[in-house]
């Protein structure tokens, strides 16, 4: 699989992530025999890049990989990433304290059995915590080598150019932002107005999460729901029911259109439309079952061609009004 710099550093990744959003049970996800096929695959495939975060299964997720790690795929392979800062409050959804960071991490490192991560993000922005004092528990994650690299998740356009602008200003000093993991996809394009704009500026590069707009572009809901997809399932049927829409469902009916006449299928066209955007790294691949996986793995020999990408491009356009970025087209 083709490696990428992840933003302006010298750190290569797979353009392809593995996402373990559902790993494990208490997830109401995969077994570890399940984890363990996926993880397999996709490092035959490549793979480097596996994102996880220490609430994803309340732990398990990485407790998980840290035991895949113990005998089935060299640590030395892989890239592993994983966020700090959400908590289960229902008051405050994020914290992004110093020591609350820190702590998390140690967590993290305890469950993963390693000694550092290679990308280590904040999870979201937390508007209770100075962010120059979030940022400092990034240096002092890397100063003190629990960390390689650092990024940000879930962050607006004003925080993500405020906070790799503050790191960039003290070189030396300060670790820069690496990257920065938003959801992105052909149904949800809202970063490329403020976000991406700013990453591209500052050398940010970008993770997409659900890029493959939350299992939709695959086609498997233009008929109905499956039974036995999340959209039914209790605990995600509310994650997926906004891209169900009439809007949505003439996206999907021209990915699909796409991948007939490419004899491919609408999974692989979404995902390499994605892969290959402007800033784009690597997206991050939550694959439900190890054919899923298989199926997004099997994109790399697929480059769209240019009439294809405009025709996706205009049919999933943003409305994007006044103040428009981009002052050079009014």
């Amino acid at each position: 699989m083709e490696q990428r710099h992840l933003g302006r550093t010298g750190l290569r990744v797979s353009r392809i992530g593995l996402g373990t959003l559902t790993w494990g049970r208490s997830a109401g996800g995969q077994s570890e025999e399940v984890a363990a096929e996926q993880l397999k695959a996709f490092w035959n495939a490549g793979g480097t890049l596996v994102d996880t975060a220490d609430v994803y299964g309340d732990g398990e997720a990485e407790y998980l990989l840290g035991r895949l790690l113990d005998g089935l795929v060299p640590r030395r392979d892989l890239v592993i990433a994983t966020k700090a800062g959400g908590v289960a409050d229902p008051d405050r959804r994020f914290d992004g304290s110093r020591g609350h960071l820190l702590a998390a991490l140690d967590d993290s490192l305890a469950r993963l059995g390693t000694d550092h991560v290679d990308l280590w993000q904040v999870h979201a922005f937390d508007p209770w915590t100075p962010l120059e004092e979030t940022l400092h528990a990034l240096d002092l994650a890397v100063s003190s080598g629990r960390a390689r690299y650092v990024g940000v998740s879930n962050f607006s356009g004003w925080q993500l150019a405020k906070a790799a602008t503050w790191q960039r200003a003290a070189p030396g000093v300060r670790t820069p932002l690496a990257c920065t993991q938003m959801e992105y996809s052909l149904l949800q394009r809202g970063l490329e107005r403020e976000v991406l704009p700013a990453a591209l500026d500052l050398g940010v590069g970008l993770l997409p999460s659900s890029p493959l707009g939350r299992g939709v572009l695959t086609g498997k809901y233009r008929e109905g729901v499956p039974v036995d997809s999340r959209g039914a399932s209790e605990t995600l049927a509310a994650f997926v029911e906004p891209y169900l829409d009439d809007a949505a469902s003439r996206i999907v009916d021209a990915v699909a259109t796409a991948a007939h006449g490419l004899a491919v299928t609408p999974l692989q066209v979404a995902l390499a439309w994605i892969r290959d955007r402007p800033g784009v790294v690597a997206p991050i691949v939550g694959a439900r079952t190890s054919a899923q996986l298989a199926a997004a793995l099997s994109v790399e020999a697929l480059s769209l061609p240019e009439e294809i990408c405009r025709a996706l491009d205009d049919v999933s356009a943003p409305v994007h009004r006044y103040p428009d970025p981009d002052w050079s087209t009014l």
